[in-house]
């Protein structure tokens, strides 16, 4: 079947209102990453590039476009902590990615409370039923193909301690239905939620049913 398909290559522009590339890839998971400075100032901020890269050890990471806070905090801790953005916490994960100074506190900023973590010094949200803490395991400056820097870098992370609310363990399987994930979508403020009505299920063949 014939199909007319719109072309571009990226470096001369899309030749659309918005960049389609977010749309496409995704909805994606938030990276809602808090993170502590060298003098202890609290950072908390959602980043729209965040994923899982590895199973054992479970690595995680997400891409700071541009030097931020986040960024920084992070060289020179070695650590940060994820937080499961939810839909219940969707205007608070807003709020925290106010263009704000580095002295700001964006868990104060957002009504949300710091919780201590268990392996590292960063802090969780109190208010979120689910945390990686992470150290860092790389922070990789990204090129283009010419290896120009982009002034981007992809910051990794090795999950050393989760949080679960035990509300969302049924059988002690993971519910992530029920959990209320949000995902970022690609237009300026598209959200997407979660919820049991998505649900479907498919067995890989040749994989085993139970695991």
């Amino acid at each position: 079947m014939s199909q007319d398909y719109h072309f571009y290559e990226p470096a001369h522009g899309h030749g659309l209102p918005h960049d389609p590339f977010n749309a496409i890839v995704g909805p994606r998971p938030i990276g809602w990453i808090s993170s502590r400075s060298a003098d202890g100032v609290l950072n908390l901020a959602p980043y729209s590039f965040f994923n899982a890269f590895n199973y054992v050890p479970p690595i995680i990471g997400f891409s700071s476009q541009g030097r931020k806070d986040t960024l920084n905090n992070i060289e020179a801790t070695g650590e940060f902590v994820w937080n499961l953005a939810t839909r219940p916490l969707a205007e608070a994960m807003n709020l925290s990615c106010a263009p704000a100074p580095p002295e700001v506190d964006e868990f104060a900023l957002a009504g949300l409370t710091p919780a201590p973590a268990r392996v590292v010094q960063t802090p969780r949200v109190a208010e979120s039923p689910v945390a990686f803490e992470c150290r860092v395991t790389q922070v990789i400056a990204l090129q283009t193909t010419t290896g120009a820097d982009t002034g981007n870098r992809l910051v990794l992370g090795e999950v050393v301690g989760v949080h679960i609310a035990r509300q969302l363990l049924k059988d002690g399987i993971y519910d992530t239905a029920g959990a209320g994930h949000i995902l970022r979508g690609g237009g300026p403020a598209d959200y997407f939620e979660i919820t049991p009505a998505q649900l479907f299920r498919m067995h890989r063949p040749g994989y085993p049913f139970a695991r």
